[in-house]
């Protein structure tokens, strides 16, 4: 596996409408990108700092992924994503050195990205992200 950088941290958030503007006035960041991704009840807010993105993860579902994390953890980091050059065959090598995979095989993410995720309890507690545009 070939990690080139930290492809984006995912930061769930309540509401988009009010998280976005402290990115932009606050912070002097520009969201470039809003995109929701129906099938895993997510809408998306993009922003670069350098090569990497922050992804802002508004639930549109109480019971999609980031509607049940909000609920359990509140606001706040949601997940690393590491950039690779093949996902499914970061997956295979990662599943062969016995980490426990959320996704054995890669999915479409936002940005028409592929991504799989590998479960905290293999990564010290940090959901981790691998994505490519494969």
């Amino acid at each position: 596996m070939n990690i080139s950088h930290i492809e984006h941290i995912g930061i769930a958030v309540n509401n988009l409408d009010e998280a976005i503007p402290y990115y932009e006035k606050t912070l002097g960041l520009k969201c470039y990108k809003v995109e929701e991704v129906s099938d895993k009840k997510v809408k998306t807010a993009f922003f670069m700092v350098g090569q990497t993105k922050i992804e802002l993860l508004e639930s549109t579902d109480p019971e999609g992924p980031i509607g049940k994390f909000l609920e359990k953890k509140g606001q706040g980091v949601h997940h690393l994503a590491f950039a690779v050059d093949n996902v499914n065959k970061s997956l295979n090598e990662l599943d062969e050195k016995g980490v426990r995979l959320i996704d054995k095989t890669a999915r479409k993410g936002a940005e028409g990205l592929s991504i799989g995720f590998l479960h905290p309890k293999s990564t010290m507690g940090v959901l981790t992200e691998i994505c490519g545009k494969e």
